[in-house]
This record gives structure tokens, sequence and C-alpha cells, in this order.
């Protein structure tokens, strides 16, 4: 498919939501996600209009995936898409305790570290595959505007990745 005819029908089905009152914030309850780009893991911008609390969720980190791993070893946590994969899972937990889903994602930080068995390099492609996994799925289509940076250290040893969400929720 062309480029042009991508982006025609992205702008029509922006026209058609606006007319239709806004369906692309419908998950989020009038939240607006800008996804001028649909192939984009992540969202050009967010908007969310008065009557919201906000929620800022912590970054996170990956779980152990393999015990038998050395103690705070690449290995112990699983590669890049595996540990963003963990780290996303933790991070539906803690948005559960209060009330919240990965719908109610605005806006995400991704700090990445160089992976040693990647010629220390950051996969931000398979970072990517496992984020898509997540968002932009038929269960949650929106998806959040993101930042994604190299850090030279994340604080958990071992890890290659650490998110931070900010959440949304219509105040009652």
């Amino acid at each position: 498919m062309k480029k042009s005819h991508i982006i025609a029908g992205v702008a029509a089905g922006f026209a058609l939501c606006a007319i239709a009152g806004g369906a692309l914030g419908a998950i989020a309850m009038g939240v607006i996600h800008n996804q001028k780009n649909v192939l984009s893991p992540f969202a050009e911008s967010t908007m969310v209009p008065a009557g919201y609390n906000t929620y800022y969720i912590s970054g996170s980190g990956p779980t152990v995936v393999d015990p038998s791993a050395p103690e705070g070893s690449v290995k112990s946590f699983g590669d890049i898409g595996t540990q963003t994969t963990s780290t996303l899972m933790g991070l539906k937990a803690k948005l559960a305790t209060l009330g919240l889903t990965f719908n109610d994602v605005v806006a995400a930080h991704v700090y990445m570290a160089a992976d040693p068995a990647n010629a220390g390099q950051v996969d931000v492609a398979a970072m990517n595959a496992a984020w898509l996994k997540v968002f932009g799925t038929a269960e949650i289509p929106n998806k959040p505007a993101r930042s994604s940076l190299q850090a030279a250290y994340l604080v958990k040893k071992g890890a290659l990745v650490e998110i931070e969400f900010t959440a949304v929720k219509k105040a009652n």
C-alpha cells in the first residue's frame, strides 16, 4: 500500500472519529491518542481533557526468568524482548492495584541498556516487538506517547530495560 493511501486513510479515520464524537479516545473515555503513523509502536501525542486523575507509575524493571543463571546477570532476566515482556507484566499488576489497565496509559518512558550479547548495542527492534504484543492490539488499540533512550546504567544489575508510565482515569 502506498504511503499516500495510508496517510489518506488515517486522515479519513480521524475525520470520522471527530464526527462520531472522538471514537479514537473511546477506550480511555475521552483521551485522544494522535496516531498519525499507524505503523509506529507509539502515539505521536496524547491529549487528556479536564476531569481526569493522573497517575505517575515509577520505573519498573524485569523479573528473573532463569533462576539458575547467575544473580544479577542479563541471562537471569533474558534478552531485551523477554525483559520488556516481564517488565510490562509487572507494570500491568501495578496498574491493576490502582484500578487501571494498559488502556489508561497515555505516556511512557523506556530506558534501555546496551546488551553485551548484541555487540554492545540496544536492540530496539526486539523491545518494540514485545511492546506491540501489548499496545496497538485488538484488546489495547491505543498506543501511548513514548520516549525511548539508551541509558549507560540501569539500577537493577543485569537489566536491559526499565519502563515508567503516566496513566489517567476519569475522575468520579
